[in-house]
């Protein structure tokens, strides 16, 4: 494609691809498993308001933009002080000799309006600069003026996937835990975000524990684990009713770990019941329940493949905690982790390819990443406590929790990128943990 796409693919092949190979009279597949990757350089001017109303939003809608792309590590923005010219219609063609001149490759540049009916409109268009060209159509993206954040994400979803040829990850939410007070009697509630941190809204109160929130495929409804009962208990949350209810109440159980099957209408979740945890699944219409593991060890944190074939899941059958692969109905399972130390909190990647995990040893905690029979295993990030990933809607990049040490530890989210790159920290206020990512929103 153009030299954008070329750029990008190469720091999206990290670590990730086989050796290089050329095919006879082909391109070179160029795979960087090492080193530092230069990101691509790009501008967002001011984006034009169209209307005085508009005028507000137009500044915040391109920071949006430009913050989304920066953040991915791929991306470098070239301030707007440094721009030798000013947009100032979206109809104007581009002075591409200006934008060479400071060494930007991509620019984006829109048009805000509000009408009357509080309804803002946004549109853009994306252009190489390196080749004077644009890439794809224009577009327009539309809503009610308290969605602005909403429609810059998408934008910036446009622009990732233009250049990058994959889906982008940005109009998408995070539920969480929020947590405050001392860390021997810490209050936690269930919260959702943007995925960069910002619109938080609490969904329960700080009455009782909760852990382990896990979106819907459909991102409108939301598993967790609670301890409302004195005993831990899995319940199920409509999003926007904040709607609830407890499933499989059977006297004497506990039930925790839950997570959504790829369709939506089954849950899969561990048992604990006269001293033996085993994994079972959960019709949700029907209530129907099945047994998939049955051994004298512990059975937990399932994890669908995005086909609903098979289930990852951990187990100290072996004497140690470890990691597991069994048909989705149950079965011989198939231990796939194999290094030093212990391995839990696997989910799969929703690519299909890896499976993202927790792993401990020699007294340091890690994100790591494994294929799906448990090679090439890579570890992404080292400290003194790290688990819990979870995966972007494009399988890019894992958001984590990371707890600083000593009686005055405290948990935040951060994320990092497949290749080990890219570490950042999700700007929140207070404590925070269990992250779980929505698909795209619709």
């Amino acid at each position: 494609m153009r030299i954008l796409t070329l750029l990008i693919a190469l720091v999206l092949c990290v670590g990730i691809a086989p050796p290089p190979v050329q095919a006879q009279g082909g391109p070179l597949r160029i795979v960087i498993d090492q080193g530092v990757i230069e990101p691509l350089p790009f501008a967002v001017p001011a984006f034009v308001a169209e209307s005085a109303e508009a005028s507000r939003h137009a500044a915040d809608i391109a920071r949006v933009i430009a913050d989304d792309l920066a953040g991915t590590g791929l991306f470098r923005e070239i301030p707007q002080e440094a721009h030798l010219t000013r947009v100032t219609s979206f109809a104007s063609p581009v002075q591409y000799a200006d934008w060479k001149a400071i060494n930007a490759q991509a620019l984006i540049t829109g048009a805000v309006a509000l009408d009357g009916n509080g309804r803002l409109t946004v549109k853009f268009r994306l252009f190489d600069v390196v080749s004077e060209a644009p890439l794809g159509e224009g577009l327009q993206f539309g809503g009610p003026v308290e969605s602005w954040r909403r429609v810059a994400h998408k934008v910036a979803d446009q622009v990732y996937g233009r250049i990058t040829g994959e889906s982008g990850y940005f109009d998408s939410r995070v539920v969480f835990v929020a947590e405050r007070g001392p860390k021997n009697a810490r209050q936690k509630r269930l919260a959702i975000m943007d995925y960069d941190g910002a619109n938080v809204q609490f969904l329960t109160d700080a009455s009782s524990l909760v852990l382990a929130p896990r979106f819907s495929p459909d991102g409108g409804r939301v598993l967790y684990t609670s301890y409302e009962s004195g005993f831990p208990r899995v319940y199920l949350m409509d999003i926007a009713t904040g709607g609830r209810r407890a499933l499989d109440e059977q006297p004497g159980s506990m039930t925790f770990a839950p997570r959504f099957a790829p369709d939506g209408r089954r849950v899969v979740f561990s048992i604990s019941q006269a001293g033996n945890t085993d994994i079972y699944t959960l019709d949700l219409a029907s209530g129907q329940r099945r047994r998939l593991t049955s051994a004298p060890s512990i059975e937990t944190a399932p994890s669908f493949s995005p086909d609903g074939s098979q289930i990852v899941f951990e187990s100290d059958r072996s004497g140690s905690q470890q990691l597991y692969v069994m048909p989705d109905g149950g079965g011989e399972p198939r231990r796939i982790s194999f290094g030093q130390g212990r391995y839990g909190t696997p989910v799969w990647s929703p690519r299909g390819d890896l499976i993202a995990f927790t792993k401990q040893n020699k007294g340091r905690f890690h994100i790591g990443v494994m294929r799906t029979d448990g090679s090439e295993e890579r570890l992404l990030t080292s400290s003194f406590l790290d688990e819990g990933p979870t995966w972007s809607p494009n399988g890019r990049v894992i958001m984590f929790t990371r707890e600083t040490a000593g009686t005055q530890g405290v948990p935040a989210l951060y994320s990092v990128d497949i290749s080990g790159r890219n570490l950042r920290g999700v700007a929140l206020q207070g404590a925070a943990s269990d992250p779980a990512w929505s698909p795209l929103l619709p």
